[in-house]
Parts: structure tokens; sequence; C-alpha cells
């Protein structure tokens, strides 16, 4: 019985649900006939609200499909925008409560997919009256229902079939107009109810008697109508202009109908649907609009402060430490190099004692013993010396290091002494003949050879190995000390000492004309320098000393150059042979954050073959601060203007170190003795001479050397005003030249101050000769048979006459003297013509290209920037004062902005981020011109010397990625914090740091093209003209053009695009509105992004072309 029972229930069940779809389906099939009698039914009721609820996300589908044409740039997901707005699924009361009130006719006042288009359409035309439309088929001029009024809505007729997804047409509707449902809005204008969307409040207003408004909304009753009453909401669209649906901060509005208050720790934005939990060590009231999350900020700054502290402190600890190891490997090493000479020399002066002692004996048993002879003696002697010899210095192989200071005999062929001994008095006899040295060329890529044994691998090997060497060289050179000249030759003329390659520079009637003023800077300058030799230019101001130095190291820019420049005879480039060529220029363009000794192993490393081991370079390193007398300041800050650092001397004796470091082949020094006493000066040509004992060529310019120092060149040219040239021979013969014209240097005058002053016109000739200073550089020409220039050849037959008449001391081209005054225009248009011609003639040089003759291959590009690199990691460390004062400045530029920045819904935060984007661009510009506007100098010498551009370039930007990436932390720990978007810090971060790798390009751009005063200037203005423009509201087609080309104007759109993206529901129109405002799209977030990349790689490019093709020379 019971399951029979069970049977009979489970039929009937099924009967009544069969009855209550038909119902349904009757209710909804046959709604113009008026059969609405199961609205009441509690089991229907359900079934017809889910029934009815579909049919309106029917609805809304429709219309999303029709208005996403026109849309697109502020809907990025069609689909699920409209979800987030018009998903009630969760909650349909206030659908079934409106069900009820109309009576079940709700369908048919249900605006159709035609309304509902016909009004959202409205905003993308906005009219000329706010909150109104165009009159449409129900309200117009002659059909003005009740229905039209705000807040009320009309149905459609009983006969009328209603087809809520029609997008085409208006349907009439004007019957039994009413009040609009709770959790609906009615237009003005429209007579069909739209649903609110989700994150707003839509209750039904009540007539304020004192005001006669519709509150909460803003309408009124219209005149003339006493049944008329308020309704319920009347319009959804902007913030702006219909905030007062928006469910209002502090609350939360699950759905469009109700409104609760957010409870404490938790916060709820204007239109939130839902409360949002604090997080955790922020503070939330009950009713809080936002979270305090100032505290987050001040984590996220501490531990970024904590992290950088570290980095630099730890960085800087252990470059400390390394350099104290270092410094420890070294002394230790000098101080046993040091002692092992000391015994050597104790042991020498012993055997000489021995040997002085065993002569005496040889001759006394040779007088006593005349026909007995017994060498035993010495030979034992000798044996024994060459076991304590062995016993002190490891044996060495015959390197050129090595054998530089080894007692061993070279492998290869020594002259007899008998045939040293004859080079040796011939050359006492005429100095003439020793023009040079004349040494074998090595390969200068092939490694050396360590001493035999254990490998050389530690740094105290290493420095043991070096100083060994230099010890022993210092005992050669003491030993020839007190020889004569030929003892030098000795020494110079050993084989076993390390050759280099030769470069012989001669040059034949040198002529250089300036182009614009067409005016000699030299002329007629016939020589050569020789290997092995130090050749020094003197001549009185504007006679073109470094002029002549330019020339011969290719320099000169601006000028028209004619006779010849052979290089070992053969008419090549100079820049062929670039990589061991050292130019010092006059001014001390060396690093002043680096101590003594970075600033020599950075110009080795990247200026020596890269086949070079490590001790051999240690070597030379060591080699010339021994020489150049810098032990006492290698580890001293070179210093600069601001900062303290090394003495002037000692700076210019690092100036010369950092090309004697790179063994060049030939020398070419402007002014190296200038500034320096004395001793300085004697120190610095005695490292010059150890130089040119190698073979190298040496070629200075000198002011008013001492006699001492006069002494010691080998070479001079002398030069008169002009360019011209009086002198050009040995050293030795230079008073016997000019005593034969009758001019002799008095008691007591140093020769080379007389001979300046006789060329300046100070000092006149003695009355026993006839030669006037004018003459001179005629005589020279005239005594070795030089060709004379033609303006010049009338002087020539009649010097006696009329010496007054040869004027070579002003330079100028006599063919040009006879010519007009030119006209203003035509003088204009040559300075024009001469600057078009200067910057060509430096681009043309810049760009030369020639074929490497010098055989040396250096690192490459690569390995020049690990080199870059590790110099600028410690010029940045030594700068961290710098760094932590821009972080400090970024950081109260974000407090500051944050704190008086009022974030607008409406706008989504585009005034604050303009702002933003104005301080973080001229900061970060400001910062970064630091990189290159600082060492331009620098630069310039380096590259010139053939170090890489491209490494330079790239290790400097590398290094500049690390504030690229911290200093967006640093401003947004405080902005982000204080304003509290509704964007994540993550996509804010990128943005900033897309943002400041853009404008650090263009602030290289600024460095390199403008002076630092300039530069500043334009860093300063660019970003406030170039964001104003931008964050115009009403752009013309122009400024929109021209907006495009900003940077701010797509940092700005990422900005707000990415905050605009978490606005939804209720503030869709609202985002829509704003962004046809701008003119932004939501799906252009990544290409703003990648625009801003894409300038900041242009810039960079613009800024390397500037720096290789405008560089100074």
């Amino acid at each position: 019985m019971g399951s029979k029972k069970l049977k009979i229930c489970i039929s009937w069940s099924m009967l009544i649900w069969v009855v209550v779809v038909l119902s349904l389906q009757h209710l909804v099939g046959c709604q113009d006939v008026g059969d609405y009698n199961e609205i009441n039914n509690p089991a229907v009721l359900p079934l017809i609200t889910q029934f009815v609820y579909s049919r309106m996300s029917n609805l809304t589908a429709v219309i999303s499909r029709d208005i996403s044409n026109r849309s697109t740039f502020c809907i990025k997901d069609p689909e699920a925008d409209w979800n987030q707005a018009f998903n009630f699924s969760s909650n349909l009361d206030f659908l079934t409560k409106c069900i009820q009130k109309t009576g079940g006719d709700i369908t048919r006042r249900i605006c159709t997919a035609a309304e509902m288009k016909f009004y959202f359409n409205n905003f993308f035309q906005p009219s000329s009256i706010d909150n109104y439309l165009k009159p449409n088929k129900n309200c117009n001029l002659t059909s003005w229902v009740s229905g039209c009024e705000p807040g009320w809505a009309c149905s459609i007729g009983l006969n009328q079939p209603v087809d809520l997804e029609n997008s085409k047409e208006i349907p009439a509707r004007t019957r039994s107009c009413q009040t609009c449902c709770e959790g609906f809005f009615c237009p003005h204008g429209l007579t069909c109810m739209i649903p609110c969307p989700l994150g707003s409040h839509c209750p039904l207003s009540r007539l304020n008697r004192a005001t006669g408004v519709c509150e909460p909304y803003s309408y009124q009753l219209p005149p003339g109508q006493p049944n008329h009453t308020c309704g319920g909401a009347n319009i959804w669209a902007d913030v702006g202009s219909s905030s007062e649906i928006f469910c209002l901060a502090g609350s939360y509005c699950p759905t469009t109908v109700q409104k609760i208050s957010c409870s404490s720790g938790h916060y709820c934005r204007m239109g939130s649907t839902s409360e949002t939990p604090c997080f955790k060590l922020t503070s939330c009231n009950a009713n809080s609009p936002s979270q305090n999350i100032h505290a987050y900020g001040i984590m996220l700054i501490a531990a970024l402060t904590t992290l950088l502290l570290i980095i630099y402190n730890f960085s800087d600890q252990v470059l400390t430490t390394r350099e104290r190891r270092l410094a420890k490997s070294r002394e230790a090493a000098a101080r046993s190099a040091r002692e092992t000479a000391r015994a050597r020399q104790r042991w020498r002066a012993a055997k000489d004692t021995a040997k002085k002692h065993a002569s005496g004996l040889q001759a006394h048993f040779s007088r006593t013993f005349s026909r007995k002879k017994h060498p035993e003696e010495l030979k034992m002697l000798d044996q024994a010396k060459s076991e304590i010899d062995e016993d002190l210095y490891p044996t060495c192989s015959n390197s050129s290091i090595t054998s530089l200071a080894s007692p061993a005999p070279s492998k290869g062929k020594k002259k007899e002494p008998g045939d040293l001994m004859q080079i040796m008095h011939e050359i006492e006899l005429d100095p003439d003949i020793y023009e040079g040295i004349s040494l074998g060329i090595e390969d200068p890529n092939t490694k050396r050879h360590m001493p035999k044994g254990k490998e050389v691998n530690t740094h105290s090997q290493i420095f043991k190995y070096a100083y060994t060497q230099i010890e022993k060289e210092k005992a050669m050179q003491q030993q020839n000390k007190d020889l004569t000249f030929s003892g030098v030759v000795s020494l110079a003329t050993d084989t076993e000492i390390k050759k280099r390659p030769l470069i012989e520079i001669s040059f034949k009637d040198l002529t250089l004309t300036l182009k614009a003023k067409n005016k000699h800077l030299l002329r007629c300058v016939t020589g050569k320098i020789k290997p092995g030799r130090i050749t020094a230019v003197m001549g009185p101001s504007g006679a073109g000393k470094t002029t002549f130095l330019s020339a011969l190291a290719g320099k000169a820019i601006g000028c028209r150059m004619t006779g010849l420049i052979l290089i070992n005879g053969k008419n090549e480039s100079v820049h062929s042979y670039k990589k061991i060529i050292g130019f010092v220029p006059q001014d001390d363009i060396v690093h002043g954050n680096l101590t003594v000794e970075e600033n020599l192993w950075f110009s080795a490393h990247c200026r020596l073959s890269a086949y070079m081991s490590k001790p051999d370079k240690v070597l030379i390193v060591e080699r010339v601060i021994e020489s150049l007398g810098l032990q006492s300041v290698r580890d001293s800050m070179v210093g600069t203007v601001e900062k303290r650092g090394i003495s002037g001397g000692q700076r210019k004796r690092v100036n010369v170190g950092l090309e004697m470091v790179m063994e060049p082949s030939l020398l070419i020094l402007d002014e190296p003795t200038s500034g320096l006493d004395s001793a300085s000066s004697q120190l610095l040509l005695r490292a010059l001479r150890r130089e040119a004992l190698e073979g190298v060529n040496i070629c200075m310019v000198v002011h008013q050397p001492s006699y001492a120092l006069f002494k010691m060149f080998d070479d001079l040219v002398l030069l008169a005003k002009g360019g011209l040239t009086v002198y050009h021979g040995p050293v030795k013969k230079v008073e016997e030249y000019f005593a034969g014209l009758g001019i002799s240097v008095p008691e007591r005058v140093n020769p080379p101050d007389h001979y300046i002053d006789v060329l300046e016109g100070i000092v006149k000739s003695s009355a026993s000769s006839s030669v006037d200073y004018k003459e001179l550089p005629l005589r020279w020409m005239l005594h070795n048979g030089y060709p004379i220039p033609p303006d010049m050849q009338k002087y020539a037959a009649g010097l006696v006459v009329s010496p007054v008449e040869l004027n070579p001391d002003h330079g100028t081209n006599p063919t040009s003297t006879g010519m007009g005054e030119q006209s203003f225009a035509g003088e204009l248009w040559q300075d024009v013509k001469s600057n078009v011609e200067l910057h060509r003639d430096k681009i043309r040089h810049n760009f030369l290209k020639s074929s490497d003759l010098s055989h040396r291959r250096t690192p490459g590009v690569f390995q020049q920037y690990r080199y870059f690199l590790g110099r600028i990691s410690k010029q940045r460390l030594r700068e961290a004062k710098i760094q932590a004062a821009d972080y400090l400045i970024l950081f109260l530029a974000g407090a500051c902005l944050g704190s008086i920045t009022k974030p607008s819904d409406q706008t989504f935060g585009a005034t604050g981020y303009a702002h933003s984007i104005i301080a973080v661009s001229l900061l970060c510009k400001i910062a970064a011109l630091r990189s290159f506007s600082l060492e331009k100098l620098q630069y310039w010498r380096e590259s010139a010397s053939g170090m890489s551009s491209v490494a330079y370039f790239l290790a400097k930007d590398t290094f500049d990625h690390f504030n690229t990436v911290i200093k967006p932390v640093v401003y947004l720990s405080m902005y982000y914090f204080f304003t509290n978007p509704r964007s994540s810090f993550a996509d804010n971060y990128t943005v900033m740091l897309c943002l400041l790798y853009c404008v650090t390009g263009i602030a290289y751009v600024l460095a390199i093209f403008f002076e630092p005063g300039p530069a500043q200037l334009w860093s300063v203005l660019l970003p406030v003209v170039l964001t104003l423009i931008s964050a115009q509201p009403n752009k013309s087609e122009v400024l929109k053009f021209v907006a495009k080309l900003c940077y701010p104007n797509w940092a700005l759109e990422a900005f707000v695009i990415a905050n605009a993206e978490r606005y939804y529901g209720v503030w869709l129109i609202t985002r829509c509105g704003s962004l046809m405002k701008t003119g932004y799209n939501l799906h252009y977030w990544g290409l703003c992004l990648f625009i801003l990349m894409l300038i900041g790689l242009v810039s960079r490019v613009v800024a390397f072309f500037g720096m290789i093709t405008f560089k100074k020379k």
C-alpha cells in the first residue's frame, strides 16, 4: 500500500508541474490575452521570475552585440563587462516585486533592444541639453504621456506582440503609465524601464515638499499634473551626471534595491556590490570608503632602503677588503724583491772586493812567477758567484721582460766586446751617426713566457714576479748610471730588452691652412721623428706646436693640409696604427672618482693585447707606477674640482701614465711638463727615457724647460710664429747652429728661454750679427736646401737688404692680402660655409675607417663592456650619497603629490597621474644627465684611443637600468599608498618602469647634444610642456596629432587604462564617457607600453649616433 500511495503522489506531482509549465507558457505566449492570474501563486512566481530574467539576459546580450562596434574602445570583453553590469542571477527579489507590482505585464514595460539602443547611443552623440533624449515615437512634441516623465513608464497595447530582442523599431508604448519599479530606471523621454546595473541603488523616490525635488534623485514633478507622483530612478549615466544612483562610498549594494553599511575591518568604494576586507596592519573603521595602507608604503620603503644599504655596504666592503688584500700581497712582494736586490748588491760588492784581491794576487804572482799562470782561483770565484746567483734568482727564460735584467747570456748572437767598444767610440766622436736604435719587431700579440717551474697564478706570485723584474731593471739602470753615453747605448742595444713595433714619422712640406680664414697654422715643415729618441717641440705662442702634434696624430680638423706625412717611409694613414699610438692631451683628462691605480688598470685592460697574460700586465702597470713616482698615491682618489684628490703634478703624471701602460710605439705628449716643478719634470723625463730605450718614438711640446731637462731631449723642433721651422735636429747641435748665425746664448741664461725670447722679438741679436728674428725660418730653409715658397723667394736674395719685409709671423696667406674687403652678406655667407665645412670634416673624421696595421688585437666589445661595467660600478658606489639624494627627492615628491592629490573617479585619477609624469620625468631626467654630460672629455679621449664606443654606451645604459628598476618603487611607495587607486601596484609599477626607460633615453640625447646648463633646462621644460599638451581636455586635430608624438600622452593613457579597467558595473558608462572624451582605448595598454619602450630605444640609438658623430677631437 505504501508503494502504491507513493506512486500516486509522484504521478500527481508530475501532473501539477506539467500544468504549471503549460500555464507559464500560456502566460508568456498569450500576454496579449491578459492572463496574469498565476503571478500570485507562490509556486509559479519563481518560475515566472526566472523566465523573465532569461528574456532580460537575452536582451542585454543583443544590446551588447549591437553597440559593441561603437564601444570597443571602452569595453574590452563585452560579455564579461555586461555580465558584471546586468548579471542579477544571485538575487532576483527586485524582479519578483516588479512582476507583482505591474500585474505581470513587466515584459510589456521593459525597454526593447531598439529603445535601449536608442538610449545608449545618446551617449555617443551628446545633445545640447544634458539628461534629455531626442524625440522618439512615444515622446515628442505631439505625443507626451506621463510615462515620458522621469521615473515613469508605460505598457504596450494588449493586442500588440512584444519582441524584446527587436533592435530596429521602437514599439508604441503609451498605455497604463505608472511609476518605475525599484531596481529599474525610467529615462526622461522614454516610456519603458531599464534595469539598473549592479553597483547602483535605485529605490523609489520621495517628494521633498520643501524643495519640490524627488529625492534621492534630482528631478521634479511636471507642472500642471497634480495626480503625478514621484517615481523611480530616472537616469543612468556617468558619475558626474547621475551620482545619485551610485551606491555611496562606505556602503555596498548587493542588489540594486538594497544598501548596507560597510562593517568594521572592511572598506567599500563607491559603486561596490560587496565589502572588501582590509589588509593586515591597516585600519578600517565602519563605513570606511578606503583602507589606510600607508603602513605598507612605509614598510616597502624601509625594505628597499635596507636592501640598498646592504648592497652598497656589502659591495663597498668587498672592494675595500679586496684592495686591502691586494695591497698586502703587493707590499710583501715589493719588500721581498727589495731584500733580494739588496742581497744581490751586497754579493756584488763582496764579489768585486774578491776580484780586486784576486787581481792583486794575480799581479803579484805574475811579477814573481812571470812564466806561470794559475787562473784556477778566478774560475773558482766565478763558479761560486754563478752558484750563488742561481740560488738568489730563479732561472728565467729568454723572454723579453725577464731577460731585461737577467745576467744569463741571451740565446741570440751578441756583438763582440771589441765591436761594441768601437761603436761607443764612434758615437762619442760623432753623435750625428746615432740616429736611433735598431730594434727588431716582435709580434705584439705573442704571449710572454713566465718563469719556468710552477705557474704564476696567485696574487702573491704575480706581484713577486713583477717586482722582481722591476728591481732587476733598477739594478741594470744603476750599473749604467755612471757610464758615458756609450753606457746608455750598451743598454739600448741589448737584444734581450723587450721590443715594440717601430714607428718612424717623416714629413715633407707639411702645411696646414685654416679653411675659415685662409690662415697658415703650419707651413713648410720638413723632417722626421725617429724611434728610440725623445723629440721636443718648442716655440713661442702661436707657433703651431699643438697643431703640429695634431697633424702627426691625424687629429687636425677644419684645416686644409698639403705636403706628405709618411709612416715608416710609406704613405699610410696614422689611424691604421691607432692601437699603438698614445696621445697625451694638454688637459689632465682622467677620472676623478677613481684611484690612480684604477685609472691605469682600466687603460691597460682595454688597450693592451688581449693575448697578454695577467702577470705581464701587472708588471707593466707596476713599472709605470714605479717610474712615475706614484707609489704613495696609488690608492688615492684622483679627485675633481669639487672634491680634492692628489696634487696637480701627480695628476699630470697619471695623465701621462694612461698612455704609457698601453705600451705605445709612438707617444705624443702636449705640454706634459706644464705645471710641474723641476724634480717632477725630470722624474717624468726619466720615465719617458725608459720608454725610449724600448724603441718608442716620443714627441712632446715643452714650454721653457730647465737646462737639465733640455739636455735630456735627443732632438728639437723649434717653430716660429706662423708655423715655420727655425731648427730641427739634435739638441747638442742647436747652440752650434745658432752661433753660426751670430746668435749666442749669454752666460747664466737657459738656451731654450733665450731662443724663445729671440723668436718673440724680445731679445735682439748681438751687434755682430745682422740676422733678424724674422729671417730665421728662411735661413733654415736655405741651410738645408729646402724649397722656398714662391711668396718668400723674393726675400731669399736680399736677406740683408730688406729683412723687415719678411713677415711670416702673422701666418697670413700673401695671396689673400690683395683681395678687396668683402661685404657683410658675403662675410656672413663665408662664415656659414666655413662652419658647415668644419662640421662636415668632423663627421667625416669620426666615421673614418682605416685598416689596422698595428698587429695588436685588443679586447673585443664584450670584454671591454665588462671592464666598463666594473669601472662604472665602482664610480656609482662612490657616488652613493648622490644616489641617495635622488631617491630621497623622489620619495618626498611621491609623498607630497600623493597627499595633495584627490583622486577623481570620473577621470580615473588622470590629474594625479599627469602630475606624477611631470615629477618623475623631471627628476629622473636630471639625474640621468650625469651619465654622459660629466664624462664627455674622458669619453672623447678613450674613443680616440680606440676603445669601443658601443661597450661604453651599453655599460652606462646597463647600470642605469638599476635606477630604472628601483626609482618606480621609491616613488610609488608613497604615491600609490597615499592615493590608493583601484589599479594594482603591479600595473602602476609596469607603466612607471616603461616611463623611466623612455625618459632616461631622452635624457641621454639631451646630455650628448647639449651642454650641461641647456640640457638641464630642456629636462625641466620638456616634461611640463609635453604633459600639458597631452592632458589638454578639448584638443584640436593639430594638438591631437602633436599629442600622439609626446611620450606623456602614452604614459598617461596607460595609467588611466590600468585604472579604468577596474571600474565596472555601474561605472560602465562613466568609463566609456571618460575614455571617449580623452580619446583613449582600453585595448591599447600594451601598445602604450610598447611605444614608451620604443621611444626609449630610439632615443638611445639617436644618443649613440650623436655620441660617435659629434664628439670633439
